[in-house]
């Protein structure tokens, strides 16, 4: 088998492609969560705080720049993307403990089965 053919069906796999769309969802959802953070609630967590702005916490150690600010506001990124992924879970196992419970109907009787029976029910009479 050749190498190109052989990489197509590795990459043309269901997981593979899975995988490539979570991660590119992935990255835009957490676009969404750092704009939430940096541009809602850093600055009302800042009015909370007596006006702190967050982005602008840093201290200076000669030339070089040490912005806290920033760091808090990425811990603040990390935590709500923690919760939603986390509720987002918990939702899903509860759906599938639900699918789970439903009892499956029993299956069909097949021919032989129905023809068993009947025999069966003429030997009672």
């Amino acid at each position: 088998m050749s190498f190109v053919k052989e990489f197509k069906e590795f990459a043309m796999k269901g997981n593979v492609m899975d995988l490539a769309i979570g991660v590119i969802i992935g990255g835009a959802f957490g676009k969404i969560i750092s704009s939430l953070v940096d541009n809602i609630l850093m600055p009302i967590i800042g009015i909370l705080l007596q006006g702190v702005n967050f982005q602008a916490l840093m201290v200076k150690v000669g030339d070089a720049e040490i912005k806290y600010g920033m760091f808090i506001a990425a811990i603040f990124d990390f935590i709500i993307i923690a919760l939603v992924l986390f509720l987002m879970i918990k939702a899903m196992n509860n759906m599938r403990k639900k699918e789970a419970a439903v009892p499956a109907a029993p299956p069909a009787p097949s021919n032989e089965e129905k023809l068993l029976m009947e025999i069966r029910d003429l030997l009672k009479k």
